[in-house]
């Protein structure tokens, strides 16, 4: 494989940089890397620049706001987004419910959602999860009955992310309790979460956020016109957006920044008669980093490379599980460059600078990383069975 990028692929790269690195301004840019917090207004925002500028959802149809781009123009246009700490388009719209609803949703769905899904008109969260369906996603119990034009909603999803911000949520459901087989008894479904019977109650984390919320559902009505693709298809739609979802969550770019600012920071601590970045530990443990995050940024631009026709590949597993360990290695090691000034958090004046206030949660969040998305005990296990044929 040449590794060279082609004089076109180059100018393609200092395109997107320039768009990434002007258009936002340096204060949003600047909390999404982390020198202060995210708001709702800030990602919706973020996401209508891009969409104003056809680059919110490229890898979606041309017909839908898509980029007729090669793999490695979608790996630049991702990876320079991360690296300018643009704040990424929201994942439930533009890599999860969209691309499922542009492959296998009615023309109708398609016109209704899409368009919106992409400007972040909507905000969609995920409905999978379930307090006994988590890794094992197929053991889920949330019923989905058919009343005439309607179905009948009972159950409850959980570490559902960001709905307290969500308009509609995409859940899977049981809409054949007696399947031999319980993949076949599952169904995609497209609810709104203003519709009477719903609860969104909140889960407070340990980094003292409040990110993922459990869902009820209690007797709640949905249109069955809000049923994608075929009823008891829901795992194979379930299964393309978990392939396309574990790829875009490599974020090698995003683990970068962290790992330059860790650099940065670095040169500032004193240690002995020197820096911390000169001390031959700290060096060493830096460019161990620096080195597997290279090795996984040419892996990634492999298996994207040999993706066919925009289908997941299975060795997403691999970018997905490396992806989330060097995400969690970025984390620890900004922390640790921070040393006691990340311990107060969210604290004014105080000599604590923001960015080392912000390095104990992110730590504490990123623990996440290695769990959602299908754990990575649930990536090995798929390396294994579809890739060594084990």
């Amino acid at each position: 494989m040449n590794l060279e990028l082609t004089g076109e692929e180059v100018a393609f790269r200092e395109k997107m940089r320039k768009f990434f690195t002007t258009e936002f301004s340096p204060e949003l840019r600047a909390r999404a890397a982390g020198f202060g917090k995210l708001t709702r207004e800030d990602i919706v925002a973020g996401q209508q620049i891009l969409n104003a500028h056809g680059l919110a959802v490229p890898h979606w149809p041309v017909e839908w706001g898509g980029k007729d781009w090669t793999p490695v123009q979608r790996h630049i246009y991702s990876e320079e987004m991360q690296l300018a700490s643009v704040p990424n388009p929201l994942p439930f719209n533009v890599s999860m419910v969209g691309p499922v609803i542009a492959a296998f949703g009615s023309q109708e769905q398609k016109e209704k959602f899409l368009p919106a899904t992409a400007n972040a008109d909507i905000w969609w969260c995920q409905g999978f999860s379930e307090p006994e369906a988590g890794s094992d996603l197929a053991s889920l119990k949330t019923a989905a009955v058919r009343d005439g034009a309607d179905y009948i909603v009972n159950g409850q999803k959980t570490w559902t992310t960001l709905a307290q911000h969500a308009e509609w949520i995409f859940c899977l459901v049981r809409t054949d309790a007696s399947a031999q087989k319980r993949q076949a008894g599952i169904s995609f479904l497209l609810i709104d979460l203003a519709t009477p019977g719903i609860t969104v109650r909140p889960i407070k984390l340990i980094d003292g956020s409040v990110e993922v919320n459990e869902v009820f559902f209690d007797n709640v009505r949905v249109p069955a016109e809000n049923l994608v693709g075929e009823e008891n298809k829901g795992w194979d739609y379930a299964k393309f957006l978990l392939g396309n979802e574990r790829t875009g969550v490599t974020r090698v770019g995003f683990s970068k920044t962290l790992v330059a600012t860790a650099k940065e920071k670095a040169r500032e601590v004193r240690v002995g008669t020197g820096t911390l970045l000169e001390d031959p530990l700290f060096a060493a443990r830096l460019a161990e980093l620096e080195n597997e995050l290279l090795a996984l940024d040419l892996t990634q631009l492999r298996v994207v490379a040999s993706s066919a026709d925009g289908k997941p590949n299975p060795a997403s597993s691999l970018l997905k599980l490396r992806g989330s360990e060097l995400q969690q290695a970025a984390t620890e090691l900004l922390m640790d460059v921070a040393g006691p000034d990340s311990l107060p958090v969210d604290i004014a004046d105080i000599d604590s600078p923001e960015w080392a206030q912000q390095a104990a949660p992110r730590y504490l969040n990123y623990r996440k990383v290695s769990i959602y998305s299908g754990s990575s005990e649930v990536q090995r296990s798929i390396i294994a069975s579809s890739i060594l044929g084990l």
